[in-house]
């Protein structure tokens, strides 16, 4: 009868182990994966930090921070949106990624409401360095588990514990919000950190003469980004 016992609870008991797990992952919150600020200081200089700053400015936000994602989240079917509440969905992503395509089909073709956030200049690299420790996408985040890499069973597995239904329930009238940068810039954020620039350079030719025209790196992989 011990036999008989024992067998059943080591049959039954490893995928109920499992789900346990794998919910504990996403209801962690490690303190890496907190918000990442931006932070442009009174000379201009721009740091970031997992802390806004102390006048809690409009220039420090979250840089993996929904813009707006309200309205999205409105048009959600009730048990959808409380789902979505508990464990959002953020992919990160970049322009020329083959894996980053691969996991946005897959959660469009499932249904799932997300956001996007696009890594395309240093700055972003720098938020993602930040907010995942390494330089490689796609990264996704549900709720607090990280994933890295595009992964099928990986993220079907993640997806089904956090309890998103495993065929679309989108309504037909739902419109996923636009990706948007990792690290946004205002207009006014855009001209300080451009007429710094231009002043040093008039200084510059004004002490020394004509100076060497700099050579812009490419765009297309910042800061050595693994696909």
């Amino acid at each position: 009868m011990n036999v008989i016992r024992t067998e059943y609870f080591e049959r039954n008991s490893s995928p109920w182990l499992l789900g346990m797990c794998l919910m504990a992952g996403l209801l962690a919150v490690p303190a890496h994966a907190q918000g990442v600020y931006r932070i442009i200081g009174p000379d201009g200089k721009v740091s970031f930090s997992d802390q806004p700053a102390p006048a809690a400015s409009a220039s420090s936000r979250p840089a993996g921070a929904p813009a707006s994602s309200g309205n999205a989240a409105a048009q959600l079917p009730f048990e959808l949106r409380q789902i979505n509440s508990r464990f959002p969905v953020t992919l990160y992503s970049s322009r020329d990624c083959a894996p980053c395509n691969s996991g946005r089909n897959l959660l469009n073709a499932r249904g799932i409401p997300y956001t996007e956030k696009t890594v395309d200049t240093a700055q972003d690299s720098d938020a993602l360095k930040r907010l995942s420790g390494e330089m490689s996408l796609p990264f996704l985040t549900i709720g607090g588990q990280q994933i890295k890499g595009y992964s099928d069973t990986e993220w079907t597995k993640f997806l089904d514990a956090a309890g998103y239904p495993k065929q679309s329930a989108l309504p037909s009238s739902y419109r996923r919000p636009a990706p948007s940068p990792m690290v946004e810039v205002t207009s006014e954020q855009a001209g300080a950190t451009s007429a710094s620039p231009a002043r040093a350079t008039d200084q510059g030719r004004a002490a020394s003469g004509p100076a060497e025209v700099p050579v812009a790196p490419p765009a297309q992989n910042p800061a050595g980004i693994r696909f």
